[in-house]
């Protein structure tokens, strides 16, 4: 009876395990971190096609970035984004927050423009045109002419302070935060005249929004020029991330020829690398030291590379020196380096279908644009009714309705615009019909229309505003017709 209500129950047996050293000892556990502290690079100055091509485009992009703003276009700045007024000028263009369609455009072409140069070359504008390579680029080199080249810079920053040290790092800085300061001046500068800008800063009238502005983005390029450097490529960019989207095995990239540098190792000039069973590759690990992202291209492909080739070029002044045959570092393709290719042949296989459908949708949105921007009226107008006073019936058993109409002149110069309304029988406009608009301004006109009691049945009716612009003593340069509706109450 027993054993039936207290059935006998399966033990399993616990074997202990015998202590390992590291547990009879917790002073010998080591703990293994995920986190890896930061390690400053020193990038070894370099010269070559490819340096000499990265400064022409940081010389070429801060020439229009810090030039533009200066420019005259008349009695104004050639370009300027004037949010208080809301009109943009871009040369003879003057754009209004209607012409977002054009803003759009530009963005399209600047996608496929991205999406053109990383088919065919990688990241050529990461490695050549990027704000943060350029600004790199120009911190990099007064930290050159100030603490020196690699080896000096690394001895300075492990010595003891001294005044010597003191004195190249504050003079640094400060020439640092000039630059910076003088930046964020200019970018403030395209949204507000700059000679205006800088009568205000001189006087210390700025606004508090232009002060923002002016030392965030001074503090911005200080941080990520003269600090970040490297990290804003390698952890905030999202190029890099989405960029393998882009690649494929056709589209130009720094490569190391691996069959043909290894097996790597030092020699002797002098010594034949085939009879010591060695490859091109001296091991001289100066391609490390001069890349700005701190990797070694030998262990091939990888996000960080932002395909500046830098490293092509020192490559090529060691196999020179050596003796050897340039090339060992180069723009190449992932098949053609598989296939050992010419250089006709790869440059035949980069224009592909692919290459040319991008060059194509980019020429077809280019020229568009260019068209549309050529072919528009020189004003636009907006037509708004009046919400106060849909319709009312006036004296003489007139039947009125009120809108407000926003003309905006894009032209250089002074138009007269004509106003008539259609779409009704005996609808007349009886207010004023001929408005006057200054060179880039807008107005607002209101304009009355009536119509005759029995002339239409209650409801609601479209009509149509045809506007004209011509100039004074002139044949007219151009019309618009807009859309609206006229109520006739019961």
């Amino acid at each position: 009876m027993d054993s039936q209500e207290n059935p006998p129950r399966k033990i399993v047996p616990i074997t202990p395990v015998a202590a390992t050293p590291a547990d009879a000892d917790e002073s010998t556990q080591e703990m293994i971190s995920l986190y890896a502290a930061h390690k400053k690079i020193y990038p070894r100055s370099v010269q070559g096609l490819f340096a000499y091509w990265r400064w022409v485009l940081v010389f070429l992009t801060q020439i229009v970035f810090y030039g533009l703003p200066w420019l005259e276009w008349g009695q104004r700045q050639a370009v300027l984004f004037d949010l208080g007024a809301r009109r943009f000028y871009i040369f003879g263009v003057v754009l209004y927050p209607q012409d977002f369609i054009y803003l759009t455009a530009i963005l399209v072409i600047s996608a496929f423009s991205l999406f053109l140069f990383t088919a065919v070359a990688g990241r050529l504008w990461c490695g050549y045109a990027c704000p943060q390579t350029v600004y790199s680029e120009i911190f990099l080199w007064v930290e050159r002419k100030i603490e020196g080249d690699r080896t000096a810079r690394m001895k300075l920053d492990a010595a003891d302070m001294s005044l010597e040290k003191l004195f190249k790092k504050w003079y640094k800085h400060f020439v640092w935060i000039g630059i910076a300061m003088w930046t964020g001046f200019t970018f403030v500068g395209y949204f507000t005249p700059i000679r205006d800008l800088g009568m205000e800063f001189f006087t210390g009238n700025m606004t508090s929004w232009e002060v923002f502005w002016v030392f965030f983005y001074a503090f911005a390029t200080y941080g990520n020029a003269g600090f970040m450097r490297e990290q804003v490529c390698k952890y905030m960019c999202p190029y890099a991330r989405f960029q393998s989207a882009m690649f494929d095995k056709d589209t130009l990239i720094v490569t190391y020829d691996e069959a043909r540098g290894e097996p790597r190792g030092a020699r002797s000039k002098k010594a034949d690398p085939k009879a010591l069973g060695l490859g091109s590759c001296v091991d001289c690990s100066l391609c490390v030291q001069v890349c700005p992202t701190g990797i070694d291209i030998r262990k091939g492909l990888q996000y960080e590379c932002i395909g500046c080739g830098a490293c092509a070029d020192v490559c090529d002044t060691v196999m020179e020196k050596v003796g050897y045959a340039k090339g060992l570092v180069k723009y190449s393709t992932q098949n053609a380096m598989a296939g050992g290719w010419s250089r006709e042949q790869t440059w035949r296989r980069v224009l592909r279908p692919r290459v040319l459908l991008y060059t194509g949708i980019l020429l077809l949105v280019t020229v568009a644009l260019f068209v549309s921007l050529a072919l528009r009226k020189p004003f636009k107008v907006d037509v708004v009714r009046d919400r106060a006073a849909l319709a009312r019936i006036v004296s003489g058993g007139q039947i009125e309705n009120v809108y407000r109409l926003q003309i905006m002149n894009a032209a250089e110069k002074a138009l007269h615009f004509k106003l008539e309304a259609e779409g009704l029988e005996g609808l007349r406009i009886v207010t004023e019909t001929d408005v006057l608009v200054p060179a880039t301004e807008s107005r607002w006109v209101s304009v009355r229309l009536q119509l005759p009691y029995d002339a239409a049945k209650p409801g609601s009716h479209p009509i149509h505003f045809h506007i004209q612009s011509y100039e004074e003593g002139k044949e007219v340069v151009g019309q618009i017709e807009e859309k609206s509706v006229f109520l006739v109450p019961r």
